[in-house]
């Protein structure tokens, strides 16, 4: 479920990735990010073992992992998933249960006496004051005629709140898709980054052993070789990083994916267009407001709550019922008996007169509960609004942040360049080479990074207005 229980589903925290940017790096190719995904359904019954992920082609080859395959993985294989299904299942059949007082009750008997014909009861209670030897048998039936819309009210009132755990089980689907998506692109931004960070160290070992050439022709000094070297050492413990990071978020995906073992995955990049952005939040906000299905949840446990509240008002109202009882007694004593068969109906009329004012406080109780879920309703959807104005806050700055990292990169590329041909003429040092490396490094991983985040804030906004595929 989402929102007022945000979330259900333990969220698993997002991978921090290219943290401590102390490396450099000549001008990189960069790669893509995916873009939206394709309608899922989950599965209505919970599998008896987690899916197989796509087959790979050998022993030890990565698989690949579309988001699309992620997230029905997750879908399938998520105990959530089948948690929440299986509360929903448990509200049917308290549906079944209520609407059983609607029916009939039939019963049937078998019972057999001896006692001494005709003595009678002294003391205590049974169904008759005179004891006779005898068996019999029958059948005994009961309906309520009515109890003026008490039963009907409870049998609403657990209808709704079946509907309300059907939106709960598609809150809690809507959850793994949202988590899924997360740590699919946390994977995805360590896979760049240590694209980035490979490059980066492959770059600075050229420079280091040309600066180590040059400085044994004594035509550059031992301090540029040191700058090197120590330009180098922070690429690899960038890259020690990014690796490190790569292995985390790769453990979380499979957690995700309903898997208690590290699976071997490559995840594959779409590099279509970017998703487009809507051009305001409040046509989001009504989309939320009718889709968004914890919202809706909570709107079916509203009313639930005023019909069990007309319910427990009504207990203060007679209850009518008839009664019914045919059977048999082929063995009894002769002299009380004309015949073997016996039969009888009736009706019963009961009326609460005082009981110590349980009902009373029964019914206030449960009045109060409905103006509280009544302002848990209303609470809920000012916080669907401001969370979807959110959402589209942070997806239209990732968008503007996508363009600005392209043109970051090429001027880092430039300024490298520079830098670079700087250094060669002997017209700077190689500090100010260093720097301009460094800030081509972090302009790589910003720009790697950013289609990726584009791509989640979609999905945070498709997660907020209910929307999700």
């Amino acid at each position: 479920m989402k929102s007022n229980q945000k979330i259900n589903v333990a969220l698993l925290p997002l991978v921090v990735l290219g943290s401590a940017l102390l490396a450099q790096s000549p001008p990189l190719a960069l790669p893509n990010a995916p873009t939206a995904s394709l309608p899922l359904v989950a599965s209505s019954q919970p599998p008896s073992t987690p899916m197989t992920p796509p087959s790979a082609e050998g022993p030890g080859t990565p698989t690949l992992l579309t988001r699309q395959e992620a997230e029905k993985l997750a879908l399938a294989n998520n105990p959530q998933i089948h948690i929440s299904q299986l509360i929903a299942r448990v509200q049917q059949e308290v549906v079944r249960e209520r609407r059983a007082d609607q029916l009939p009750n039939l019963n049937g008997s078998l019972t057999a006496v001896e006692a001494n014909d005709g003595s009678r009861i002294s003391s205590g209670s049974l169904a008759a004051s005179r004891l006779l030897n005898h068996a019999g048998m029958g059948v005994q039936i009961s309906q309520l005629i009515t109890d003026f819309g008490r039963t009907s009210n409870l049998v609403a009132w657990a209808k709704l709140q079946e509907k309300a755990r059907l939106s709960d089980a598609e809150a809690s689907r809507e959850d793994i898709v949202l988590v899924t998506d997360q740590v699919f692109f946390a994977v995805i931004e360590a896979q760049d980054t240590l694209k980035v960070a490979a490059q980066t160290v492959s770059a600075r070992q050229d420079l280091t052993d040309q600066v180590s050439a040059l400085a044994s022709s004594k035509l550059r000094s031992d301090l540029d070789l040191s700058f090197a070297q120590v330009n180098l050492s922070q690429a690899k413990l960038l890259q020690l990083n990014a690796q490190n990071d790569l292995d985390a978020a790769k453990a979380t995906l499979s957690a995700v994916l309903g898997y208690d073992k590290l699976m071997n995955f490559q995840l594959v990049d779409d590099t279509g267009p970017l998703p487009p952005l809507a051009p305001d939040p409040e046509t989001l906000i009504a989309q939320a407001i009718q889709n968004r299905p914890d919202l809706q949840s909570l709107k079916f446990s509203e009313q639930a709550a005023q019909k069990f509240s007309k319910a427990q008002h009504e207990q203060l109202l007679p209850t009518i019922s008839a009664l019914g009882v045919v059977g048999d007694t082929p063995t009894g004593s002769s002299q009380y008996f004309t015949t073997t068969w016996y039969g009888a109906i009736g009706g019963n009329i009961n009326i609460p007169i005082f009981n110590g004012f349980r009902l009373t406080a029964q019914a206030s109780e449960a009045a109060l509960q409905a103006q509280a879920a009544s302002e848990q309703t209303r609470a809920l959807r000012e916080q669907v609004a401001r969370d979807v104005r959110t959402a589209w806050l942070n997806a239209n700055t990732a968008l503007q942040r996508v363009t600005v990292t392209s043109e970051l990169v090429q001027e880092a590329n430039t300024a490298l360049d520079l830098a670079k041909t700087r250094y060669d003429l002997g017209l700077s040092s190689i500090v100010e080479l260093s720097q301009a490396e460094l800030q081509q490094t972090e302009a790589a991983i910003s720009n790697a990074n950013a289609r990726s985040q584009y791509n989640f804030a979609i999905s945070t906004i498709n997660f907020q207005t209910g929307m999700q595929p």
